[in-house]
């Protein structure tokens, strides 16, 4: 994070990539309020049958508050793009954590339903998030062109990633009606948008020096690919049970999957040392620890799952209620 743009003097990219990151995740805040509501209005798909998939792709992707999200997301992704091209992969992607905070606004400004136990534990988790930021050092190389990404390690990030994915859609169905399951998917929400930033990354890394060669690049398609599975996988999640079972979750993992993506993928660094290492893992445990509770106090807060609750969720149709968002995501 501290190393400067090219092209200006020592520390002037630092304020660009931090402004950008935030406004990215202010307007991905408010991307989720509006599609968490659209999703209490659309056909439950929690069993994963194609039948049930279909109809709520049909229905959502028709859905007027939808439609208003998805123009806050391309907002969202404009700020992110800007910020991934200006800093590290690393660096960006822990900062979007920050829309746990303007999540936190929005709830409360448009439904006053925000807990002092979810306000202190989304506290904890964004500053947890922050100081893993900090301790950890990220920075991209300072000096010399800017090399590819590496192809082996790419390969094996994406393999891994998608298998673990799979592993917690999976769970997720067999969780289904505990809030466990909105976990779960919550987890593979942010394994994917992990992956769809270092894509983003690496689209604007080709865009800049051969615009044309982004349109015959296999990276566009996989994320268009991993984009579409990422918004399905998204509402999905909201379905199946208190957003904020699956919202922390999602949070946690995409910028901890990003900061392993940049390292590995991109050669940005990780400060080393002992005490470096102890104190990431007591913030690790933090983390943990914060995404628990909040889903605790989630389950606590809205009394009941909206997965497979009442007829509706029998019937195919909505099994979530249109309650207010505590909105962070892509």
């Amino acid at each position: 994070m501290g190393s400067a743009v090219p092209g200006q003097g020592p520390g002037m990219g630092v304020l660009p990539v931090i402004a950008s990151s935030l406004g990215s995740a202010a307007a991905f805040s408010l991307a989720t309020t509006l599609k968490h509501r659209s999703a209490g209005a659309v056909p439950n798909a929690q069993d994963l049958s194609l039948r049930r998939l279909g109809r709520l792709v049909r229905a959502t992707v028709s859905h007027r508050l939808w439609l208003a999200g998805i123009a806050a997301d391309v907002v969202a992704v404009s700020l992110q793009v800007v910020a991934l091209h200006l800093g590290g992969l690393a660096v960006v992607q822990p900062l979007l954590v920050s829309g746990l905070l303007f999540a936190l606004l929005l709830r409360q400004g448009t439904a006053g339903t925000v807990n002092r136990r979810e306000v202190v534990w989304g506290l904890v988790l964004t500053a947890a998030l922050a100081g893993f930021l900090a301790l950890a050092g990220t920075s991209t190389p300072a000096s010399g062109p800017r090399e590819p990404p590496d192809r082996a390690p790419a390969v094996a990030a994406a393999v891994t990633g998608a298998m673990f994915a799979t592993v917690c859609v999976v769970l997720g169905r067999r969780m289904r009606g505990h809030g466990s399951a909105a976990a779960a998917l919550g987890v593979a929400v942010g394994l994917i948008y992990a992956g769809t930033a270092a894509l983003i990354k690496a689209l604007t890394d080709i865009g800049i020096g051969h615009p044309v060669a982004v349109v015959t690049s296999w990276q566009l398609y996989a994320l268009i690919a991993a984009g579409a599975a990422g918004l399905t996988l998204n509402q999905l999640a909201f379905q199946a049970g208190p957003l904020t079972a699956s919202l922390p979750a999602t949070a946690t993992v995409d910028p901890l999957a990003s900061i392993a993506l940049g390292v590995l993928v991109y050669d940005e660094h990780v400060r080393s040392g002992s005490a470096a290492a102890l104190g990431l893992v007591a913030l690790l445990l933090v983390l943990g620890t914060a995404t628990i509770q909040l889903s605790r106090a989630g389950a606590a807060g809205e009394g009941r799952l909206p997965a497979d609750a009442g007829p509706a969720a029998g019937r195919g149709g909505s099994g979530s209620p249109a309650a207010p968002a505590w909105p962070f995501s892509r």
